[in-house]
């Protein structure tokens, strides 16, 4: 159920990136819904290559993952059951999105200098969905050790998901404290 609810908030997100990047390519002046000021602005974000590195806009990629993973975790929630090589890959493509989310977060962060609050979002959707895909992995003995003692070990992959958003959003106060508690 949790991935379900990772998936949509992710999904979500991304179609309202989506929709903002397919407006401002009509209206190149386009303020979108998250413009608040110069550092928490998705145009400023949307606007620069890195939300297009492979020469389209990034949240497509979030919607097409976001709605397999959904498709996956209904199907869990049905009753199906998919080989372990399924599972393999399916964590595989989580993981590299949250690699992909982890450089876009380096980029605004480090390089772009403005935050995009619906980035912010899927950054969270996709740190959690990782974590639980690992602990599920765990538990079901796909990763790691026996059954045993995967299901006390998989409330660690819980622990590394917060804590990394801690890390980030940690990162982040300090990075924009001056704009922040200006």
């Amino acid at each position: 159920m949790l991935a379900v609810i990772f998936s949509i908030v992710g999904f979500a997100a991304s179609a309202v990136l989506v929709a903002e990047r397919l407006a401002i390519y009509k209206d190149a002046g386009h303020r979108t819904s998250c413009d608040i000021n110069a550092w928490l602005s998705c145009g400023t974000v949307m606007r620069t290559p890195q939300a297009e590195l492979f020469g389209f806009p990034n949240p497509f990629i979030g919607i097409v993952a976001y709605a397999v993973v959904i498709a996956v975790a209904v199907g869990v929630l049905a009753g199906a059951r998919y080989a372990s090589w399924f599972w393999w890959l399916l964590w595989l493509g989580i993981a590299a999105g949250s690699v992909f989310t982890l450089w876009l977060w380096w980029q605004t962060t480090f390089h772009i200098n403005a935050l995009c609050l619906y980035c912010m979002i899927v950054w969270c959707a996709q740190t959690l969905l990782l974590a639980h895909t690992t602990a599920r992995m765990r538990r079901a003995g796909l990763i790691g050790s026996s059954r045993g003692t995967a299901a006390g070990s998989a409330a660690w992959a819980w622990l590394l998901g917060i804590g990394v958003l801690v890390i980030v959003f940690g990162i982040i106060a300090v990075r924009f404290s001056t704009a922040i508690f200006a």
